[in-house]
């Protein structure tokens, strides 16, 4: 090991006159390899080779069952759209191909624009490349439609990375989640690009019945000749969009019809497991809670959010039924958990322990809030049938005073026993 570090070393360039270079190298050189600086001997000292890339990296793995599934799904949609190959498990080479051509730019556009900026503003700095845009970039995919035109998705990553993150310093100053930052700013500036029945299935000309299929190159000229010396099904350039498609979410069914109306086109099972539209990485609810539990285990994302979530949204969602005033107020509470990306925000996005409240009662107090107040956005918000977004920006600006109260009110409680003791 010793003689490859030395190896990678004998290429680093020089500091002083190639900085950008420089900062490439060094992020390099710190993602192969970990720290051996660690301490030893007596007493409270941090002794494993654990840092911020390590960190990241967990986060990041933690997020590819997601990946796989939403790759797949992705084409599942669009299949299920043209009537070809409806069972889930028919023509998985089709489905994982469309998949990969629509989320691998996705994927790169979000990194190279992010990363881009990141080694800009290290370079300039002076300082080595921070970590944290391993995390972001890896999310922001996930909770992106997979039709976003890539120059919407550019500007979106731009935005957030330089005005919320490097404007307040960069990494670990941030006071909003970098990759739902790049969401709000696509929501507001481009609504239409992620609202709607159009955005969720892909590779369409139009969502409506006998439209056209959309492909390119990749599909017809690249996948097909694979697949027709492998004799296996190809893309059809002839196929329309079935009769009776529909590409709205189960949110938006809920919202204009109740629980009815999203039963007449999703079982509940379906919803559970995924296999319907939505943003790429929400939609499979047990391998995003594969993810948590895996956060939760390393350390790295605090139980005591995800819990406190969950429960804000229990006691939302029995208020809401009580009230009935509209059928998506009548939805069960418990079906909340099926539709939408709860437990992607809650697992993924609510955690980020920079943003989110440091205390451990402040974590409790954050996490109920953030299920209180998304699923209100949600049912109340005719313009926005979903609410998780927003209610964690909100509750990132208001976490610094949660955790204040929180300090505040163990010092009262310490200063009345101090004052006790020393009267007795």
């Amino acid at each position: 090991m010793s003689k490859l570090v030395d190896l990678v070393k004998k290429v680093e360039p020089d500091k002083k006159k190639s900085p950008f270079l420089h900062t490439l190298y060094d992020g390099f050189f710190t993602f192969l390899f970990t720290p051996n600086t660690t301490t030893k001997g007596p007493g409270v000292h941090i002794r494993d080779g654990m840092d911020l890339k390590r960190t990241m990296v967990i986060v990041v793995l933690a997020l590819q069952l997601c990946y796989l599934f939403g790759t797949y799904n992705i084409g599942h949609q669009h299949f299920a759209a043209i009537g070809q190959h409806t069972e889930f498990m028919s023509a998985i080479h089709l489905k994982l191909a469309f998949g990969l051509i629509q989320i691998l730019p996705i994927f790169i556009v979000a990194h190279v624009v992010g990363l881009g900026i990141e080694f800009y503003f290290a370079s300039k700095k002076g300082h080595p490349i921070e970590e944290g845009f391993l995390v972001s970039g890896a999310l922001i995919p996930l909770i992106m439609p997979p039709d976003i035109p890539m120059w919407i998705l550019a500007l979106a990553v731009a935005f957030a990375v330089i005005i919320g993150k490097e404007a307040f310093g960069g990494t670990g100053m941030n006071i909003l989640n970098i990759a739902l930052l790049a969401r709000v700013f696509v929501f507001f500036a481009y609504p239409t690009t992620i609202s709607g029945d159009e955005v969720w299935v892909s590779g369409l000309t139009k969502a409506a019945s006998g439209a056209a299929v959309d492909y390119n190159w990749w599909h017809t000229g690249f996948f097909n000749g694979i697949f027709e010396a492998l004799g296996w099904s190809t893309f059809d350039t002839e196929a329309v969009v079935a009769d009776g498609f529909t590409g709205a979410t189960p949110l938006a069914l809920a919202a204009k019809g109740g629980w009815e109306a999203v039963t007449n086109v999703y079982s509940p099972m379906q919803m559970f497991w995924g296999a319907i539209p939505g943003s790429i990485g929400e939609t499979s609810k047990p391998l995003i809670i594969l993810g948590a539990l895996m956060l939760i285990i390393t350390g790295i994302g605090s139980w005591r959010i995800m819990v406190s979530m969950v429960l804000g949204l229990i006691f939302g969602g029995i208020l809401l039924n009580w009230w009935g005033a509209t059928p998506f107020m009548q939805v069960p509470w418990i079906y909340h958990f099926y539709m939408g990306s709860f437990f992607f925000a809650m697992a993924f996005m609510a955690t980020d322990p920079v943003t989110a409240a440091s205390t451990n009662t402040g974590k409790w107090v954050y996490g109920f809030l953030i299920g209180l107040i998304g699923l209100i956005v949600r049912v109340l918000n005719p313009a926005y049938p979903e609410g998780w977004m927003l209610a964690i920006l909100f509750m990132n600006v208001f976490a610094p005073l949660v955790d204040h109260m929180v300090i505040q009110s163990n010092v009262g409680r310490r200063l009345k026993r101090a004052k006790a003791v020393s009267n007795a």
